[in-house]
């Protein structure tokens, strides 16, 4: 992977762990690290599903892949609050 490759994959899990944020109802107390990292593997979850049902590579913008990845983005911000919160409060 290529230091552009990495800066990419870094903007869109930024991108990506931010709009799942955005999803999830109520205030997250988590990092920004933590949030850009939960986008970076939902992005590349979401892009292996999005490949599996054939809908990963389509003319102009994969809104389909883009769903399925804020979905987990969601998924994951919500379980990393949860934990992480319960974590703080001891």
């Amino acid at each position: 992977m290529t230091v552009g490759g990495i800066i990419s994959a870094l903007i869109v899990g930024l991108i990506i762990g931010a709009l799942g944020r955005l999803v999830v109802p109520g205030k997250q107390s988590i990092p920004i690290w933590l949030t850009i990292v939960i986008g970076i593997v939902a992005a590349l979850i979401g892009t292996f599903i999005a490949n599996a049902l054939g809908v990963g590579d389509t003319s102009g913008i994969d809104w389909i892949e883009v769903l399925i990845q804020v979905v987990i983005a969601a998924a994951g911000v919500a379980v990393a609050a949860g934990a992480y919160g319960r974590r703080q409060v001891r």
